[in-house]
This record gives C-alpha cells, structure tokens and sequence, in this order.
C-alpha cells in the first residue's frame, strides 16, 4: 500500500477482505483497487522492490508478491459491455463507479490503511443485517453475468441470516435458464463453495423448490441425506467436504455421477471420488468388525471407505444413534495402511523369474497376509514364498 500511494496515489482494501475483517471472521486473499493504471501500478510496485506478475492486465489486475504472499492489485473499472457471462471492461478513476459493477453490497466495501470504510451502496448496513443484496437492479446484475445466480445462494449460506432478499430470489428465479450458458468449472466452483458453508441445506432447498437446480443438478436429489450428513460434519467437528456433500446430495447412481462430473468439468481426482463414494459397497454398516473393516480398508483406500461410511451413517435414519458408527468412523480416522513385506525382488531372489506368474504369486501371499490381519510378518511370508514356488504344479 506504501508503494501504491508514496507519489501521490490512491489504494485501498476492497471486498471479502473488508467483508470478512468487519464481521470478525478470517480474512483469505486481500484485494487492492487503485485509480492507478496498470502499467503505473507496475512500475511503483517494481520501483518498490516488490514481485509483480500481469494475471489479468485486460481486466486491470495484477498480482503484487510481497513476503511469498500475493495481493490482487486492480485499476477501477466499469463496465462497457457484457454477455451473461463476461465483461468489457474500462479504467476509470471513479470510486462510485467501481463500486456499482460489484455484485453484492457487502462486497463493494472499501478501507484505506487507517481503517476508513468506504460506502457506496448502504454495504455496511446489509453486513450488519446479514442482508445479501445486490447492487443495483438485481435482473440487470443477473444477465450480465448468469453465474450470480449461484454466487447469490452461496454468500447467503455463508454470510445471510433470515429469509433471502426478496427481489434478489425472484430475480435468481426469473434468470434461472442463463445458468445453461455458464462453463462446467464456474459452476463447479460455486457450486462446492457453497456446499462448504457450514450449513448449507436452507439454501439448497431453496434452489431445489425454486426449479433452479434443476438448471444445473439431476432431479431426485437426496436433501435428507445432505442435511444429516452436515449434521454429522457438527458432531464429528469435520471440516466441511464440497465433493462428500455433493455426493451426498445426488442420487446413489454411479453412471450418473459420471456424466455430472464431465459436465462440472471435476478434475480426474474428484471425478473419481465422487463415483466411487456413491458405488455403495454393502458391507460398510454399523455392526461392521474391525478385522472385516480393516481389510476393506486396505483394497478400497481410506478417502473412498470414509466417504462411503459418511454417506451410509447420513442414510441410517433413526439408526445414525447407533454409537457403532462413531466407533468405526474413529477406526478409520485412526487407521494407517501397513504396507505389505514383500516385493519382486524378493519373489525373484527365492527363486521365481519375472513374469505374469511373479505378479500371481505375490498377490496369493499379500491375500494370505491380509486374511489374517496383517499378522504375518516378513520372515513368515518369505517362508510361505518358499513354499509356494517348492510346490509341483498341478
């Protein structure tokens, strides 16, 4: 900020940074606005000592590094033109005006380094209320970028409190069908952003009986399980899950749980987790042993039993009581993959040349170590691999 304003320039803090400060929350990415262009913004933070990386020059921004940590450093703006989905944007030196393209109230909020805040939309008033309201004429912030539709619901669940704004619902209502022209990865991302509030399940009802979800989800969405999986998240003190919770709103349809993902775009990471969480494998439940647990375990992998587990304690009903479940969810957490004693050179030092038949009785023995807990250590399992290649084939 000191290289920003040391000739005479203008900057302050702006949007979740003065958001979050004011409620007494944590604060994440800090964001800058300055009149300044971008090529003086450069320059000072250059002249300054500082790193400087041009992210978004065609929209006013770049990324100011000061102690490994980045700051959004954007020249004020208004808009020129927009589609629904991107802006044409031009530099102005207006304060007023930038404020006025920003989309809700409570994120057009300015603070200078001595703590002034800047107000140009009763911002401060709606924050106090936990009122989320747009600025401006709601259906004409909606169709110049269809996405906040979506952004709507997500700051309502994470920040709002009481009924949603009324003209902001019925605008979000009427816009719903422009939700189809957004990308898979936008609609991912705010999608999961709001899954991760704390309680999320008003908001979700709200978009599922309003007919918006329906724009971008399967029918048959599964609310109960959502809202019991996040009282689970309370219970357990788990940190909130998007890809879990989404898994646990959809219905228990791997086939279609694929076709969802390709059309969020999910990486191949969460692509994968969300399929596997909800191919139920039946022999995860409450009255599940120990010794059985610990073997799925070692086939399945700890990420996918733990998400199948959620999701089948959030469908247990009145069963979800059952003190088994938490027993076996502290199993889990507590649980580390042993890794099996044996590998190829071993199988060929006994004796055994490379090959399928190398690879067949490898896995023979890690099943026999697996049968009996993981007990058999290495002395025993070379034994047996002895054994093994000393036995006459049939």
């Amino acid at each position: 900020m000191r290289a920003l304003t040391r000739d005479g320039g203008e900057a302050r803090f702006v949007g979740g940074a003065v958001r979050n400060a004011l409620l007494g929350e944590d604060v994440g990415d800090v964001d800058i606005a300055t009149p300044l262009v971008p090529d003086e913004v450069t320059r000072r933070l250059e002249a300054a000592g500082l790193g400087v990386v041009p992210t978004g020059i065609a929209h006013g921004t770049v990324t100011a590094i000061s102690s490994r940590k980045p700051f959004e450093v954007t020249t004020l703006r208004r808009d020129v033109s927009t589609d629904g989905r991107r802006a044409t944007v031009a530099f102005t030196a207006d304060w007023s005006e930038d404020a006025a393209r920003r989309d809700f109230t409570m994120n057009a909020l300015y603070a200078d380094t001595e703590g002034t805040i800047f107000d140009y939309n009763s911002g401060l008033a709606d924050l106090k209320a936990r009122r989320v309201r747009f600025v401006g004429d709601p259906p004409t912030r909606i169709r110049e970028d269809y996405l906040r539709i979506l952004r709507l619901f997500r700051f309502h669940a994470w920040y709002g409190k009481g009924a949603m704004d009324a003209a902001a619902l019925t605008a979000a209502i009427e816009g719903r069908s422009g939700l189809k022209t957004l990308s898979g990865e936008r609609v991912q991302k705010e999608l999961l952003r709001l899954l991760e509030a704390k309680n999320p399940a008003p908001a979700i009802f709200t978009l599922i009986s309003s007919g918006i979800m329906s724009e971008i989800l399967p029918d048959n969405l599964q609310l109960a399980r959502l809202q019991a999986l996040i009282a689970l998240d309370a219970k357990n003190h788990s940190t909130p899950d998007g890809i879990l919770r989404l898994a646990a709103l959809l219905p228990d349809d791997a086939k279609a749980a694929r076709s969802l993902a390709s059309q969020l775009k999910l990486s191949n990471a969460d692509k994968d987790r969300l399929i596997e969480a909800l191919d139920t494998d039946p022999r995860i439940n409450a009255s599940m042993r120990p010794r059985e647990a610990r073997s799925v375990l070692y086939r399945m992998g700890k990420c996918c039993f733990r998400d199948q587990l959620m999701l089948r304690w959030a469908s247990a009903g009145r069963g979800a009581n059952d003190p088994r479940w938490r027993s076996l969810f502290k199993h889990v957490n507590a649980w580390t993959k042993p890794e099996f004693p044996l590998n190829g050179r071993d199988a060929m030092t006994a004796g055994l040349e490379e090959g399928p038949n190398l690879g067949v009785v490898l896995r023979g023995l890690e099943q026999e170590w697996l049968d009996s807990d993981f007990a058999l250590d290495r002395r025993a399992l070379l034994k047996r691999l002895k054994e093994t290649i000393r036995r006459p084939r049939a």
